[in-house]
């Protein structure tokens, strides 16, 4: 069974934009890459016709991915009910061995982007929080060792 890829409605309009881009626009201009390239003669020792194919091989590459992605998505249902960790929440935790509040967005897979604060629910951090409310105390089993957080709110 293919992977199910969870999105925010905005994310999903990103990467269909993206996929419509890489289909018309990027796809004609590689082609010319290498359209120009082969007009400088013997292909053995062209470095443009190599690095045009190999640019075209990252943009096929890059559709393939968007279009696994665009074939096996679910939209995150903006839940209103209920104050405990779900997708879509902003939650914030304080660091019980360093007494540092820290705020987080839990967010799909493809969403992910930790130094920015958007956390995946498939992370070990993420899992943590998926279904707590605010008071809670988890524990977060992390390369470095364990880590207890307290949540302090989960805001929609």
């Amino acid at each position: 069974m293919a992977k199910e890829y969870k999105l925010s409605p905005e994310r999903l309009k990103e990467l269909q934009e993206e996929m419509t881009y890489l289909k018309t626009v990027r796809e004609k201009e590689v082609a010319e890459l290498i359209k120009e390239a082969r007009s400088f003669g013997d292909l053995s020792e062209n470095s443009e016709y190599d690095e045009a194919k190999n640019e075209q091989g990252k943009l096929y590459s890059r559709i393939a991915q968007l279009d696994e992605i665009l074939s096996n998505y679910v939209v995150i249902e903006e839940e209103t009910e209920g104050d405990y960790v779900r997708l879509g929440c902003t939650v914030k935790v304080l660091d019980k061995e360093f007494d540092e509040e820290s705020t987080y967005k839990i967010v799909g897979s493809q969403e992910a982007d930790p130094m920015n604060g958007a956390i995946s629910e498939d992370s070990p951090f993420g899992k943590a929080l998926l279904g707590k409310t605010a008071g809670e105390d988890i524990v977060v089993d992390a390369p470095g060792g364990t880590v207890e957080y307290k949540i302090i709110s989960v805001e929609k």
